[in-house]
């Protein structure tokens, strides 16, 4: 079974009177431990497919089916705890908490499920010391380059223990160096077995992942296979 599935998903906003379609009736299957990138420029519809494979919006009309869920059939907590349990998020601007120590922000997720605040630190530092950012465990981002925030996002994403990885253009506020070392990163997480989804619009990262889907006007066009490409040391 697919890790995620997803058959006719089409999604309209309604502007005054007029109707935009950002997704035209999208289908497509991912099965764990696959490694894809969603390929697109602006406007191709691509951050309409992510906020559907990560729950964070609903189709018009359509299925989405998360690890065997039926979205359409949870309810907003049912569909939070989901996305919790399921989905690392690791977003461009980083989306940390500004006032927040690394190792806090890294925790955070856990804290929201739950967890007990020691074990949740003791977690956090484990990915932190794992990034190479055990000694910045306790500085708040402004402190932090942005490869070494995009590491704590990336550690954030993994601290509790998703089976899917959804990664919006996750090198786009990087320089080439950084970038290079957060798609290192990327590749290690996949080899442990974890599945990643990219969106990016940039050629050269999607080149690395196992497929290809390209998105545009709201229709997937192209579904492209081939084995990993080789990521510089």
């Amino acid at each position: 079974m697919p890790v995620l599935s997803l058959r006719g998903v089409r999604r309209e906003y309604l502007t005054g009177d007029e109707v935009t379609v950002a997704l035209g009736g999208v289908d497509l299957d991912v099965d764990e431990g696959e490694f894809v990138a969603i390929v697109g420029p602006s406007g191709s519809g691509k951050s309409t497919l992510m906020n559907m494979i990560g729950c964070l919006d609903r189709p018009t009309t359509g299925s989405v089916v998360i690890d065997g869920h039926d979205v359409d059939e949870l309810g907003d907590n049912a569909l939070t705890e989901l996305r919790l349990r399921t989905i690392g998020f690791v977003f461009q601007q980083f989306n940390l908490l500004p006032q927040t120590s690394a190792v806090d922000n890294v925790a955070a997720p856990l804290l929201y499920a739950g967890a007990r605040p020691a074990e949740a630190r003791v977690r956090a530092l484990e990915l932190l010391e794992r990034l190479g950012l055990g000694e910045r465990a306790r500085f708040t981002p402004n402190r932090l380059s942005g490869g070494q925030q995009q590491r704590v996002a990336i550690a954030r994403a993994l601290v509790a223990d998703p089976r899917i990885i959804l990664a919006d253009e996750p090198t786009g506020a990087l320089d080439s160096a950084s970038g290079a070392e957060v798609m290192r990163i990327m590749h290690e997480i996949h080899e442990e077995g974890r599945t990643i989804v990219l969106i990016t619009h940039d050629l050269d990262v999607a080149a690395q992942a196992q497929r290809r889907i390209h998105v545009h006007d709201g229709l997937i066009t192209e579904d492209e296979r081939d084995a990993v490409a080789e990521v510089p040391a």
